[in-house]
């Protein structure tokens, strides 16, 4: 197996379009199930998009609300390690509890900071990803032919 990266060439043929990622991914596994050399292959989007989903408002309340469970985790990280420094056993919940409270304090403050340092611009909440309107699994020339004869039978077993 190779373990440099081929970059997509124009003499790569096409050997299956799909609609979905999901979709061309399902032949490339098919492919690798059905033991065809997939090092040999790839799937190329074509008219990508960038699709940002907006998830909500994000308020000074909200971003504090969030820098404190961010901040509680990194307290109880801290408290951990620091349990592993201590020999009076009494003392564990006391570390913990108070890395979780100060933690969580000080990622409040600073989560509230840093959504008003913005000043009210991007006060949302968003989700984005790349999205094409077609797949094309692609192959080198001299593996296209079997590829695309490999595909037919995934073809057809999914009808």
């Amino acid at each position: 197996m190779s373990t440099h990266a081929v970059p997509p060439t124009t003499d790569r043929q096409i050997v299956g379009s799909y609609t979905t990622y999901e979709g061309a991914q399902r032949a490339v596994d098919f492919l690798s199930d059905d033991k065809f050399p997939v090092e040999h292959t790839a799937i190329i989007g074509s008219d990508l998009k960038m699709v940002e989903t907006v998830l909500g408002r994000v308020t000074k309340a909200k971003a504090a609300l969030a820098g404190a469970g961010s901040g509680a985790w990194f307290g109880l990280l801290v408290g951990l390690l620091l349990t592993f420094f201590t020999v009076n056993h009494s003392a564990v919940f006391p570390l913990l509890l108070g890395g979780i409270i100060f933690g969580a304090v000080f990622g409040a403050v600073f989560g509230f900071i840093a959504h008003a340092a913005t000043g009210g611009r991007r006060d949302f909440a968003s989700r984005s990803q790349i999205v094409a309107a077609s797949y094309d699994v692609v192959a080198d020339p001299e593996f296209a032919e079997d590829a695309k004869n490999r595909l037919i039978k995934l073809n057809w077993r999914e009808s």
